[in-house]
């Protein structure tokens, strides 16, 4: 079974139209009522919910909200606040797709479906994958492997580079061998980080090609409760702590999303007095880096930037990351302290809902 890449994100909101409007001001998005590509099934018709499809890039965002209190978007909405509910896969066989991942352990929610769609098939099926997140499976008699076309001028993201999703305590490694058995992803990096009395242990999971990458979290209950046990609290179990959007221009993704009132979190003190003492001359000056909060690092591939949104949400638990990769593979382990020290603060000073 072969996954290609992720087809869309789907979004649960309270507020469709405003959501939609946020994310079209401050990050660029543009609200389409075509399919991103042909064959794609699109939003949910019916007056029970109503859809909204954003794109940018080759990233597609299907913001859903619930019409109807039993609606599964408004049931999603109450029990976790705004947040990702769907992860759909693009897949060159959704009967073997479905069948694999079943058989590796995941709840079918909906078997292997065909309906018609601009001019051709689409067959979809639906697995449970962490929390109340699912995974739909999408196969289109269009060309599936294509991924939807280059976005146009003026776009800042290019790509979901990464999911960032936060399981329980003790969690971590059977959801590793789930998605491992489940859509062939593989684990390519692992990281424990302490700071401050707490600390979390992270994994990575990708696929060959690299376009399904999965960046697992867990908190290491051997120290105190920390900001992923915070998440886990105020998000009601498992859930995407965050996206992060590839970009070829973090600098000026980063400018101009600031300028429309985006606020990002700030690096530590002291971090950028060592930054090219450690790493070496880098493609954006330090200077520029440090007046921006952007962080660095490098491996043996290249250099990759990474930035991180403060947390607007109700809950305080979800945010965005923006990330450019100068021929970089791995995932800012230098940065991973920096932004945990930098969560902890924020959420040590937010005041969370009862």
């Amino acid at each position: 079974m072969t996954i290609q890449g992720i087809d869309h994100v789907e979004w649960y909101v309270n507020d469709l139209d405003g959501s939609a409007a946020a994310l079209g001001h401050d990050w660029g998005f543009r609200i389409t009522s075509q399919p991103v590509r042909p064959g794609w099934p699109g939003p949910e018709p019916g007056a029970r919910g109503r859809s909204l499809l954003l794109r940018q890039g080759q990233v597609a965002l299907l913001l859903t909200a619930g019409l109807d209190p039993d609606h599964p978007a408004a049931q999603y909405v109450r029990r976790h606040g705004d947040g990702v509910a769907t992860i759909a896969f693009r897949t060159d066989d959704v009967h073997e797709a479905f069948r694999t991942a079943v058989a590796a352990g995941a709840e079918p929610l909906a078997a292997p479906a065909f309906a018609d769609h601009g001019g051709g098939r689409v067959r979809t099926a639906t697995v449970a994958g962490f929390g109340d997140v699912t995974h739909l499976l999408v196969q289109s008699d269009y060309d599936a492997q294509a991924p939807p076309e280059g976005g146009e001028d003026g776009d800042m993201l290019e790509t979901i580079d990464h999911v960032a999703v936060c399981v329980p305590a003790g969690r971590l490694d059977a959801t590793v061998a789930f998605y491992h058995g489940a859509f062939g992803l593989t684990q390519v990096f692992d990281e424990r980080v302490e700071a401050n009395g707490q600390a979390m242990l992270s994994k990575v999971v990708q696929d060959q090609a690299r376009s399904v990458t999965f960046t697992l979290i867990e908190p290491d209950s051997t120290l105190g409760p920390g900001q992923i046990d915070q998440f886990l609290d105020a998000h009601g179990g498992a859930g995407v702590q965050h996206l992060a959007f590839g970009t070829a221009d973090i600098a000026h993704a980063v400018r101009t999303i600031a300028a429309r009132g985006v606020e990002f979190l700030a690096a530590p003190p002291g971090y950028y007095q060592t930054l090219e003492t450690r790493l070496g001359a880098l493609a954006i000056p330090v200077s520029e880096l440090e007046a921006l909060n952007v962080l660095a690092d490098r491996d043996r591939w290249g250099d990759l930037f990474q930035i991180f949104t403060r947390s607007t949400h109700e809950r305080h638990t979800f945010f965005m990351e923006l990330i450019e990769r100068q021929g970089a593979l791995t995932f800012g382990s230098a940065n991973i302290r920096a932004l945990y020290e930098a969560l902890g603060k924020e959420q040590a000073s937010a005041t969370l809902p009862s």
